[in-house]
């Protein structure tokens, strides 16, 4: 097999990490009259149209997000990555609680694998490196490597899903391989902080990902309830123990979303 065209002059490879690949379009040709200003407008603050490449060359098996797949070539067959009835009830159960599809499809085989286009910022991160793993805000989860395993992380006090704007469980990934977050900020523009038996105080949904050996509660800014009054801040995210947190330098931006599909 012999793909041509892939990467020219207009769209390349930006970042690699293992058997996944980052394509990037420099600008958006694919446009008609109505909407060539805007896409002129926004090459130029960075949005820009990126792709995940999966190399399946090696054997490997990925897991991607439902309906993520674009096209793909080679002998890659698509399974419904569940493996009994009681699987299927888990992730299930995972789905509805952390806001991500219930059954993400899984792909064997010998080829490549090219998924829909995304305005989103797409950001590789070796799972292994997290130590016991690493636990992502929801929504962000768009593909990793058959290897990594997935599951829920929940909150150590019901309180933090009471009181503050998050649920009660969030999606943890494990083991070995890669995994391609989704982000609306991009990877260079993120604080990472690193934590020493310590602890760290967010207001917002700020963090996008985190190693899964922290404690995650969500507490009040201060002591009571007047204080926080006083003060003007109310709930703030906790973040307590050792380990890594990524950060963004601003607030997540969804009323754009909308742009963010094919």
């Amino acid at each position: 097999m012999r793909i041509n065209n892939l990467e020219n002059e207009n769209r390349h490879f930006t970042k690699r990490l293992g058997n996944f690949s980052v394509l990037e379009y420099d600008k958006d040709l694919s446009v008609n009259f109505f909407n060539a200003e805007a896409e002129y407008f926004g090459s130029k603050m960075g949005v820009h149209r990126r792709q995940l490449v999966i190399d399946m060359n090696g054997g490997n098996s990925a897991v991607v997000q439902a309906g993520a797949m674009q096209w793909m070539a080679g002998n890659v067959t698509a399974t419904s990555g569940v493996k009994g009835v009681g699987d299927f009830f888990g992730k299930a159960l995972r789905g509805a609680v952390t806001k991500e599809s219930a059954v993400k499809p899984e792909y064997k085989g010998t080829g490549i694998l090219v998924l829909e286009p995304t305005y989103k910022h797409i950001i590789l991160v070796d799972v292994e490196q997290w130590g016991p793993g690493i636990t992502i805000e929801d929504g962000m989860f768009y593909a990793c490597d058959g290897t990594v395993r997935q599951n829920l992380v929940s909150r150590r006090n019901l309180s933090s899903a009471a009181l503050g704007n998050e649920g009660l469980f969030n999606l943890g990934l494990s083991g070995r391989g890669i995994a391609a977050l989704e982000s609306y900020v991009p990877e260079e523009e993120l604080i990472c902080i690193d934590l020493n038996n310590d602890e760290l105080r967010i207001d917002g949904d700020m963090a996008v990902c985190w190693s899964s050996s922290l404690q995650f509660t969500v507490e009040m800014s201060t002591r009571s309830i007047v204080g926080s009054a006083v003060s003007g801040e109310g709930l703030v995210n906790v973040y307590r123990g050792t380990g890594r947190v990524l950060m963004s330098p601003v607030a997540s931006t969804t009323s754009w979303s909308a742009a963010t599909t094919k």
